[in-house]
């Protein structure tokens, strides 16, 4: 059985183009070979400003929206956040999203495809690593920038990856693998 891969897209606002580049991302890893890709989308949860009452370390939770959460985020091995620059920044969804759990993430190895103006979002991507370590999670220096997006989008809203982009990508999901498994003994279930 394949690791699973969750790619998850972290912008909710309406006019969003994450989904174009979530999914492509997702046909992208399956050809890849290495995962089981599972496109997982923020804005599918409806995840308030976090409403929980305990501390996520304490896995108590209460909302229907975040056991569901929980569930999705739990199954994953690995996960590549498609993520936009918001004001030099990563995107609020993203880390209401992160900050809503706890254990579910710990010792699982992201990639980061970013997005936005000139920069493809890179500066959205290093603000989000400090977070992802301050969960458990071992975010990788491999990614995906994709500048201009907008100018990547064909007149049917589509996405088709330069030569460059592909590379890029292959090249973190090789990362991703690799890590994914010199973390898996650290996810297993303890043992009673």
């Amino acid at each position: 059985m394949k690791p699973q891969l969750n790619i998850i897209i972290g912008s909710t606002r309406p006019g969003r183009v994450g989904p174009v580049f979530g999914k492509w991302m997702e046909a992208f890893a399956r050809q890849h070979g290495k995962f089981e890709p599972v496109l997982t989308d923020i804005h599918a949860f409806q995840l308030p400003v976090l409403d929980e009452p305990h501390h996520p370390r304490l896995g108590n939770y209460q909302n229907d929206h975040t056991k569901a959460w929980s569930k999705a985020i739990d199954a994953a091995d690995a996960f590549v956040f498609v993520a936009p620059e918001y004001n030099y920044f990563v995107a609020p969804a993203i880390v209401n999203a992160i900050d809503y759990l706890a254990r579910e993430w710990k010792y699982k190895p992201a990639g980061i495809l970013s997005y936005g103006g000139l920069s493809g979002g890179l500066r959205a991507a290093q603000a989000l690593k400090p977070l992802l370590t301050s969960v458990g999670v071992m975010p990788l220096s491999e990614g995906v920038a994709l500048p201009m997006h907008q100018t990547l989008l064909d007149k049917e809203g589509g996405f088709t990856a330069s030569d460059m982009v592909a590379a890029s990508a292959k090249t973190m999901l090789d990362e991703l693998s690799r890590w994914s498994e010199a973390l898996k003994g650290l996810r297993a279930p303890a043992s009673s």
